[in-house]
């Protein structure tokens, strides 16, 4: 890292799948820097890489990048709930990969990225300019100019804490998963769990593209005052994996995450300041599934960043709009489903699932997805009047 100092017309904070499609959306003319807390793109892995063919599809991720799913099955502890899916696929991605994937989207004429590199502060000029400090792994701090911060910093909302113009959500999704060979598990199904072995969350096993099984298990903070880590030894240490048909062997890979767990807020931009991705609490308020979502809006920023740098007064309200049309409506519905379902009893979800089971391969994708048309809540509101008899 150079000890003079830096400028550049957008300052992207965060280098995950939000701040590289900005970056890489970004017209020539305009110069941006990535600054990236970890060493390595994709390293450490920080999410489970659940997904849908469709949009991976639609976003021109390589296929052999993630997993086709075609079988879904849910658990509660004495309920089962089982789905051959045609029309809506899931998928799994390799989230190392699609990283480094999106990274190498970046201009090299345009773009710097700087990993291992800590954002730390900013501050506002007269002349609507910012200086942001910025510090290496090895302690060395610098400034970098620039007209624009992109906040794509997750749940951190680095810069918006910063600029006193938000702050870290005090709700959160807390996950770890194991990776490990996927063995005799089918290639082709994905499982959720629910009940006494995550309380607040749910489970997951997802098998990826390259021959690995993804076990898992969040659950929300401070809905509870337990770990993750916690709550997976429990799932161990009891033999749940066999009900699944899985074997954990003894070593793996740990991986972990957070997410915000917080109702969507459709102010996006702030002056010369903008949030998206995790920071912007795009992630779906029912699974916590946000790669694809983090991609598509981060894509469409980029494309109105240059707009706005050139001229376009209205371009960041077009991508405000854009993501309140498809977020308000239906992440309400869902942020009230999430507040409801996590002080769930392992009883009410055993009738949970059994109650999924009743719906069509629409509705349930329709659920899991987050998208809650008329159709899909009068289905979901006349489910629960039913099992209340």
């Amino acid at each position: 890292m150079s000890k003079d100092n830096l400028s550049c017309d957008v300052l992207i904070v965060g280098g995950g799948p939000a701040g590289l499609s900005v970056a890489s959306r970004l017209a020539q003319s305009h110069s941006c820097i990535v600054v990236h807390q970890d060493t390595e793109i994709g390293k450490p892995v920080r999410t489970s890489g659940g997904t849908w063919l469709r949009d991976m599809t639609a976003l021109g991720i390589p296929a052999h990048l993630y997993q086709v799913i075609d079988q879904l099955d849910f658990f509660s502890d004495t309920q089962e709930a089982r789905f051959t899916v045609n029309d809506d696929k899931m998928a799994v991605m390799d989230v190392t990969g699609v990283y480094q994937y999106l990274a190498s989207e970046l201009s090299p004429q345009n773009s710097q990225m700087l990993l291992g590199t800590k954002f730390l502060s900013c501050e506002k000029h007269f002349d609507g300019t910012y200086t942001s400090q910025i510090r290496s792994r090895e302690g060395e701090r610098q400034s970098i100019q620039s007209k624009m911060i992109v906040d794509a910093s997750g749940w951190h909302c680095a810069v918006l804490s910063s600029l006193e113009l938000g702050q870290k959500p005090d709700r959160v999704g807390v996950g770890i998963e194991f990776e490990f060979p996927i063995a005799n598990f089918a290639p082709n199904r994905a499982v959720l769990f629910v009940g006494s072995t995550a309380l607040t969350g749910y489970g997951w096993i997802f098998p990826t593209a390259d021959r690995k099984l993804r076990l898992g298990i969040g659950v929300i903070n401070p809905d509870t005052d337990l770990s993750p880590r916690t709550v997976m030894n429990a799932f161990v240490k009891d033999g749940h994996a066999a009900r699944y048909g899985i074997t954990i062997p003894e070593n793996y890979d740990v991986n972990s995450g957070i997410i915000p767990s917080a109702p969507y807020d459709p102010k996006l931009v702030f002056g010369n300041i903008v949030r998206t991705g995790d920071a912007a609490n795009f992630a779906t308020p029912t699974v916590g599934e946000g790669i694809r979502i983090a991609i598509e809006f981060g894509r469409k920023l980029g494309a109105e960043i240059s707009a706005h740098l050139a001229g376009d007064t209205r371009a960041l309200e077009r991508y405000e709009k854009a993501a309140r049309k498809t977020f308000e409506r239906d992440y309400r519905f869902g942020f009230m489903m999430n507040k409801r379902i996590a002080g769930y009893t392992p009883e009410r979800w055993d009738k949970s699932v059994k109650r999924l089971s009743r719906l069509s391969e629409f509705e349930m994708t329709a659920l899991v997805r987050s998208r809650f048309g008329i159709r899909t809540i009068l289905r979901t509101v006349w489910l629960s009047l039913l099992a209340k008899f």
